[in-house]
């Protein structure tokens, strides 16, 4: 089967119905593993002895991967057969569970992730160009909703799973539970799932933009996260990679390099794609996408969305766990407000679609996270009640599924069916774009913020000396482990008495420096919500715009 010719509509059969759930499920999967981690990060940080560079890089590379990496999985999923590239993801994904579950190094760990984003490349642009493929009509808009929230609500239940595998088992389950799960979906995919492949390929193999690309997202993403520990311009430290040292005496600090690398590859991975639609070869991303205006202002919000989105999964339950003192499966229930939402608003968000159009619900969705993520600032405060920060949570929930669910459909609406794997692949790079950038923005604001409120709050508590500069910086490199290890010492630490009069001027402090992180995070869903409203525009003006607008030669 390789999917149908556009403009035609059939009702899918009950295999195409159970497939679509199984894709979703194997989509869940990798969603789900790329939040999961988040509220396990203080236990894994504590257990590994990561610092705040290393954690991040735990989160981040994931993302960082799956952003170089999708553009060419799409494409060779169109060319090769996506139940295929579905099934292959499926094997190398779980591979990486089983190393990151057994990893007893921070290096260890940050190469299984690898694998695990490479196996999840291969999945991600499978499903949804398989669901673009075989759903249309009517039933498109139904499968794409599906998708949607599968999207949203995976990834906000990750911090609940995370937190009850964490707190009952140990921070390896999240990774161990991927095996029998994965092994079902495997079995489950080869029955039901159809295969699929793109129409008319080109000839040759775009190698060149599958590095070009992966250069440029990775030295954007290294330079965010790197940032605040190697100095933003002038050195702050040594830089050693691959057996060289960047020293700290340069005269620039390799974070400016890494931003005009990034740059300069990503500039020439446009220009090479042009070069190979002149020549009439396989090109690794067809810019002519672009110029359908729904699919490059979906993009854009659906980027603003997960940075957000990501970012608060980061900071929050390094805040509620060594701020507030919560254990990880109480950090995890707070969390689980936001998938509560999400679900809860993402099975909602076909009827609104019915009367405000797509693109309406996913304003309003923005409009809901921004709303929730203003209120959630305000009530930050080191000793904040649980249900006090579930509240504007569970309202940012729901204007994520909204806006996801509604997201999908609304991007790859004009997008040919025969490049479906690259529009498919595009947005999920996207996306992925923006969930590391959440987690490195995030996380380099919560750094450069620690930097300052820290040592602010312990001179304001009466606690100076060396000892106490000591402990601020400790805290900021181990992102806040070091606040719950003086609660656990008490008089024994090496600040003697005044422990406890430290412990709550850190809590403070921590939660100042939550604040800034957040409130930056809400930035970029302003940006998001100035992009909806820009979709909800190009989308009334163009209707009836023609799926066929690409010609493929």
């Amino acid at each position: 089967m390789t999917g149908l010719a556009p403009g035609t509509e059939h009702a899918p059969t009950r295999r195409e119905w159970i497939g679509l759930a199984v894709l979703s499920i194997g989509l869940g999967l990798i969603v789900l593993d790329g939040t999961i981690v988040g509220v396990a990060l203080p236990a894994i940080i504590a257990d590994l002895k990561l610092d705040l560079t290393d954690a991040q890089w735990v989160n981040s590379l994931y993302a960082v991967l799956l952003a170089a990496l999708l553009l060419s999985t799409g494409n060779l999923a169109d060319r090769w057969g996506r139940k295929r590239m579905f099934l292959l993801g499926l094997v190398v994904f779980v591979g990486g569970s089983l190393l990151a579950a057994a990893a007893t190094t921070a290096g260890l760990l940050i190469g299984a992730r690898a694998v695990q984003a490479l196996g999840a490349a291969f999945i991600m642009p499978a499903t949804l160009s398989t669901v673009n493929a075989v759903f249309r009509g009517r039933y498109r808009a139904a499968a794409f909703g599906i998708w949607g929230a599968v999207i949203s609500g995976a990834a906000a239940i990750g911090p609940l799973a995370g937190g009850a595998l964490t707190q009952w088992t140990s921070w390896h389950w999240i990774f161990l539970v991927n095996l029998p799960l994965g092994a079902l979906v495997l079995i489950a995919a080869i029955f039901t799932v159809p295969e699929t492949r793109g129409e008319k390929k080109r000839p040759g193999i775009d190698v060149d933009g599958a590095l070009l690309s992966a250069i440029g997202f990775g030295c954007l993403v290294f330079a965010v996260i790197e940032g605040p520990d190697l100095g933003w311009w002038s050195p702050a430290g040594e830089l050693t990679l691959f057996g060289m040292t960047w020293p700290a005496d340069a005269p620039i600090s390799a974070v400016p390099v890494s931003f005009a690398i990034a740059a300069v590859a990503l500039a020439l991975f446009v220009v090479w794609e042009r070069h190979r639609e002149k020549v009439q070869r396989s090109a690794l991303l067809d810019l002519r996408l672009f110029s359908f205006r729904t699919f490059s202002w979906g993009n854009l919000t659906a980027g603003m969305v997960a940075i957000g989105e990501f970012a608060l999964l980061f900071v929050l339950p390094l805040y509620l766990i060594n701020t507030v003192g919560l254990d990880v499966m109480g950090a995890g229930l707070i969390l689980a407000a936001m998938a509560i939402g999400a679900f809860l608003s993402g099975a909602a968000a076909r009827s609104l679609a019915t009367r405000f159009g797509a693109p309406g619900t996913v304003l309003i969705g923005l409009a809901l996270e921004v709303v929730g993520v203003i209120a959630l600032i305000a009530i930050i405060r080191p000793d904040s009640p649980g249900w006090a920060l579930a509240l504007p949570l569970g309202l940012y929930g729901l204007g994520l599924g909204l806006a996801s669910a509604q997201l999908t459909g609304t991007v790859l609406r004009d997008v040919p069916v025969d490049v479906s794997g690259q529009g498919s692949a595009a947005q999920s790079t996207v996306r992925q774009i923006g969930s590391a950038l959440g987690t490195a923005l995030s996380g380099a604001a919560l750094s450069v913020a620690l930097a300052v409120t820290l040592p602010a709050a312990l001179e304001n508590a009466g606690v100076t000396g060396v000892a106490a500069d000591r402990v601020a910086e400790a805290t900021r490199q181990s992102a806040g482990t070091t606040i719950t290890q003086l609660r656990m010492q008490g008089a024994h630490s090496e600040l003697g008495d005044q422990t406890m009069t430290a412990v709550n001027a850190l809590a403070h402090g921590f939660a100042d420096a939550t604040r800034w992180s957040i409130g930056f995070a809400a930035l970029f869903l302003l940006l998001g919500f100035v992009g909806a409203l820009r979709l909800r525009r190009v989308s009334a003006a163009i209707p009836g715009e023609p799926a066929g607008r690409i010609s493929r030669s």
